[in-house]
């Protein structure tokens, strides 16, 4: 009897820590407001489930982006990544490949050591709330970025492009990222049934968003500037064109769009020509599935064919289903 409540003992230790996490984030989040019902949030109807087994799939997926963000927020303006925030995080995952300070102004070394930070609390609310994942291999290097910028712009630009270069160059190549997240955010909250799921999803895709507008928007506030040293190519083309690049690598027609458009039919209400929230009819954003995820962070198109800037592919359950089925 007293082996057996030991084993009890024993067993609620070693799920007491997820447990708890769940818990806190099933809770309401605080508030100021005191006593008064209406600064809180509606709780949950009597019986309902804060998470699924299948919401924790769809939620960890989203650490392969939300490492390869935060890998190159972190490095491009501090110098230094993930591990020496929190080595935890990383659950022993190899350090990202050519990953290195870039040569910024001081705003934007703020708003990319920012997004960065934010990338961290992400992931940290997602591993200890849903569970986590080693860190996958991470390529950020120069060759990887100039490789993208070259098939964007469909030529392969002299000298290569360098991302880590300046500030424009760092804004351009962050461009790529964020929107990916954003869009797969969006892409799996049909999946989620649990509310806690609900709210998590939520709150990483209202910050993630945000992320994408302010890269946007600082892009767009040079969009007629031209990208040195390539003449003739403005900031607003290299935009459009990692657009299409990323369209063109989903396989699943036109989820993105430039800071400016060639038509203001393709603009708000078919009214601007400036983009600088990037948006499908009605002004919704953009849904991509884990599929279409995998295939632009690989660039190979195929959620099966790793490479890019996930080398050996995407971990977790769905990226790794993938492979099972190639």
């Amino acid at each position: 009897m007293a082996a057996c409540a030991r084993r009890v003992v024993a067993l609620l230790l070693l799920h007491l820590p997820p447990l708890l996490a769940v818990a806190q984030l099933a809770a309401p989040p605080p508030s100021g407001g005191g006593d008064d019902p209406r600064c809180h949030l509606t709780p949950p109807r009597r019986g309902a489930v804060a998470v699924y087994p299948s919401d924790m799939a769809q939620l960890q997926f989203l650490l392969n982006a939300k490492f390869v963000e935060a890998e190159w927020f972190l490095h491009a303006a501090l110098g230094r990544g993930i591990d020496f925030l929190d080595r935890n995080l990383s659950a022993g995952g190899p350090p990202p490949a050519g990953a290195r300070k870039a040569t910024l102004d001081f705003h934007t070394t703020e708003v990319a050591a920012e997004l960065g930070y934010q990338e961290v609390g992400h992931i940290r609310a997602i591993a200890q709330s849903m569970g986590g994942f080693p860190r996958p291999a991470i390529d950020l290097s120069d060759a990887r970025f100039a490789a993208v910028m070259d098939e964007a712009m469909g030529v392969r630009l002299d000298p290569p492009f360098d991302a880590y270069a300046s500030s424009v160059n760092f804004l351009l190549a962050s461009y790529i990222l964020p929107q990916i997240t954003a869009s797969a955010a969006v892409g799996i909250s049909p999946s989620l049934m649990g509310y806690a799921s609900k709210r998590l999803q939520a709150s990483i895709l209202a910050v993630e968003a945000g992320q994408d507008a302010v890269i946007r928007l600082l892009l767009y506030q040079r969009a007629d500037e031209t990208v040195a040293p390539y003449k003739g190519h403005t900031v607003a083309e290299f935009t459009r064109r990692i657009s299409d690049w990323r369209n063109g690598a989903s396989r699943c027609g036109a989820k993105d769009e430039g800071v400016k458009v060639l038509d203001r039919r393709q603009g708000a209400e078919r009214r601007t020509i400036s983009n600088i929230l990037g948006a499908g009819d009605d002004s919704l954003g953009f849904a991509r599935t884990p599929a279409e995820v995998l295939r632009i962070l690989y660039g190979s198109r195929n959620e099966q064919i790793p490479g890019g800037f996930l080398p050996r592919g995407g971990n977790g359950t769905i990226a790794r289903g993938f492979f099972q089925l190639a």
